[in-house]
């Protein structure tokens, strides 16, 4: 008969479909591999590798989400059910290339189909409403890549073709605010209302109200982009991946000095801080990807949402968590509230 497999951990305990996890197991019995199946639900894993004491078996693309049962079977024995959650697809067939945006205002959620350097497409920003309608927004901004809003509720997309950042208006023009930024890319606000955005071959631009750039601050070119987020300590946080599978989060104080907050990641990509102070970032850590979450003081890191291709997140006034990858937009509910920067 043999004994019923348990399952002891799942780490980490949230996912979106392909995202790897692994799962530890005591009494799984592993003698015939070809009856060792995981189950999120009813919908059946890929295992993709198998011990009797630890397994990797990946979030399967099923339409489920929220909390879901994860159970091991080994021919006709069945493990008790273990909680998991499981995120939501919102929309596909996108191409973001940075972190989406909530609107402060109403809630929504924007995101990028930013597409090849170069191609025009005929719409290029889309609007998910909170009940999940997706709308076409705009056209006009060409390879759209970071979104942000300032404190007052104002929108903001950077193009890293023409080095430009449009303001949005409410009745969808896409205005130019500031330009010679080279290949903007990320994007963000200090407390002040003053506006950062990343050129990836290394300036750091600051620019004012009205729409004037100046060079910040100096950086490692990035191979991709840069991505920003202003931190609850009044300083700049900044990724841009390199060549290197260890790179770097800089910390920027607000008088410019440039630091390492962290380093160890892979492509390290959009970033976000909860109220907590805690930093979460699309990246790989030890060889595995999804979201990491870094503590304040930058010395603990773990992957706490598994998930392929990642390339940001945003959190919403509902605790609700946005993760972008490379061509779709998933939610998962975890009760985690980001900060609100007012200027």
């Amino acid at each position: 008969m043999g004994s019923h497999p348990n399952i002891q951990s799942i780490d980490p305990q949230a996912g979106i479909a392909g995202g790897e996890l692994v799962i530890s197991c005591a009494g799984f019995d592993t003698s015939e591999p070809s009856l060792c199946t995981v189950w999120f639900n009813n919908a059946q894993s890929r295992v993709v590798a198998l011990g009797p004491k630890r397994l990797i078996a990946l979030v399967p693309d099923a339409r489920q989400s929220g909390v879901v049962e994860v159970t091991l079977r080994s021919g006709h024995n069945k493990s008790e059910p273990a909680k998991f959650t499981q995120g939501k697809r919102l929309v596909e067939d996108l191409h973001p290339v940075a972190n989406p945006a909530f609107d402060p205002d109403d809630g929504s959620l924007f995101v990028t189909r930013s597409g090849p350097r170069g191609e025009h497409l005929p719409v290029t920003l889309f609007r998910l409403d909170v009940n999940g309608e997706v709308s076409e927004f705009s056209g006009d901004i060409p390879n759209p890549t970071g979104i942000a809003f300032d404190g007052s509720g104002q929108m903001f997309v950077t193009s890293r073709l023409d080095g430009t950042v449009y303001r949005v208006t409410p009745f969808k023009e896409a205005v130019p605010f500031a330009r010679n930024l080279g290949v903007a890319t990320g994007m963000a606000f200090d407390r002040a209302g003053t506006m950062y955005v990343g050129d990836r071959s290394g300036p750091i631009y600051k620019v004012n109200g009205i729409g004037e750039e100046k060079v910040w601050v100096q950086l490692e070119p990035s191979v991709s982009a840069y991505h920003l987020a202003w931190g609850p300590d009044d300083a700049l946080y900044v990724t841009g991946p390199t060549v290197t599978s260890f790179d770097v989060i800089y910390r920027i104080s607000s008088e410019g000095e440039v630091g390492v907050f962290y380093k160890g990641l892979g492509r390290p990509q959009g970033l976000a801080f909860d109220q907590q102070g805690n930093l979460y970032v699309a990246a790989s850590l030890k060889g595995r990807r999804g979201i990491v979450r870094i503590s304040p003081d930058g010395q603990k890191a773990e992957i706490v949402v598994a998930g392929m291709n990642l390339v940001g997140l945003a959190f919403s006034a509902t605790g609700e968590m946005a993760i972008a990858s490379i061509d779709s937009v998933h939610s998962l509910q975890l009760g985690i509230k980001g900060i609100l920067v007012k200027g």
